[in-house]
């Protein structure tokens, strides 16, 4: 831990972090005021010389939020991703439109500043998933727009204790998730991603290959695809903390995957085709809600999510406001 002081200090902030014994949810690292005068270049050799201290303090808080590193660009951020050394993850099959911005950098999800994005791990729909997450904040908001994170663990052990049938019962089918997908990217749409994005290619042959490889069932549509995914389970164990995750799409999918083609109530059911209880999963939206910490973004925060641990989602702002980000295998 000594080295840790030569660049990274840990510090507070109040009413955006919770404390859980051992540990604060998020962890949030500063730039030593003693180290040397930092610059970019200072600040990625860091990284890779404090990469053991940043691996363990991920595993035991689930988040990191870097705030007052030299971060300005895309370019720059990018740069930071490299030097933690993750295996990038190509963006297939999930659900929200992206733009590629620069090597492996992308926008955030890209709806309407409007729309609250809801809880989720991201791309727990399908079977191949990242699992680590970068987010960058190039612009901060003119208000609002944090992204509340939260902890799994804790999500599943509040709806263990309170609804112990239900999620005995999810256990055992897990979920079902169904989507139409247009042909085109729809940015008016949380889940606006059309099917020639999603997989890739213009090609419905390779489309239906690649959905394949995911376990996923493709029925073409005039105006698009209607995609079925699962059933897939909607709780794992995460092995490296040794505990039971809420890992699923479950909330977002019931509660915002609205949109022209898309019916929330019936994007999401039980494995078996039996659907969800409404007021059990309007009861899991409030356990996330208050157990949440959301995350205020200053220009040049970057933010890493170990996906498996947490759970993030995105407040309404008004503009401007511009979050990038990167997945990592």
């Amino acid at each position: 831990m000594a080295a840790q002081a030569e660049y990274f200090i840990e510090t507070q902030l109040p009413n955006h972090q919770k404390h859980y014994g051992s540990f604060t949810f998020p962890s949030i690292l500063s730039p030593n005021p003693k180290s040397s005068p930092s610059s970019l270049s200072v600040f990625t050799e860091a990284i890779k010389s404090h990469k053991p201290f940043l691996d363990s303090l991920l595993l035991k808080s689930g988040a990191l939020l870097f705030r007052g590193f030299p971060v300005k660009t895309a370019k720059d951020f990018n740069d930071v991703v490299e030097a933690f050394g993750f295996e990038e993850l190509p963006y297939v099959g999930g659900a929200a439109p992206r733009t590629n911005v620069v090597g492996r950098v992308f926008t955030a999800n890209e709806s309407p500043p409007d729309q609250k994005i809801p809880f989720h791990h991201e791309m727990a729909q399908v079977p191949e998933y990242p699992s680590k997450l970068f987010f960058f904040c190039e612009v901060e908001p003119g208000s609002g727009g944090e992204t509340p994170i939260v902890l799994s663990h804790i999500v599943y052990e509040k709806m263990k204790e309170k609804y112990p049938e239900f999620v005995d019962r999810l256990e055992v089918h897990g979920l079902l998730y169904t989507r139409v997908l247009g042909e085109d990217d729809d940015p008016s749409s949380p889940i606006g991603r059309g099917w020639k994005s999603t997989f890739l290619t213009s090609n419905k042959a390779v489309a239906e290959e690649r959905a394949a490889k995911l376990g996923m069932k493709l029925e073409w549509l005039s105006n698009g695809v209607k995609t079925v995914m699962g059933p897939i389970p909607a709780i794992k164990y995460d092995k490296s903390r040794q505990r039971k995750i809420w890992f699923n799409s479950m909330v977002a999918a019931y509660t915002g995957w609205e949109d022209s083609r898309n019916d929330p109530v019936k994007a999401v059911t039980f494995g078996d085709g039996q659907p969800l209880p409404a007021d059990i999963i309007y009861d899991c939206l409030k356990i996330l809600e208050d157990e949440c910490v959301p995350i205020p973004w200053k220009k040049g925060d970057v933010m890493l999510i170990d996906n498996l641990a947490t759970l993030h989602s995105r407040r309404s702002f008004d503009p401007p406001r511009r979050v990038l980000a990167s997945l990592c295998k």
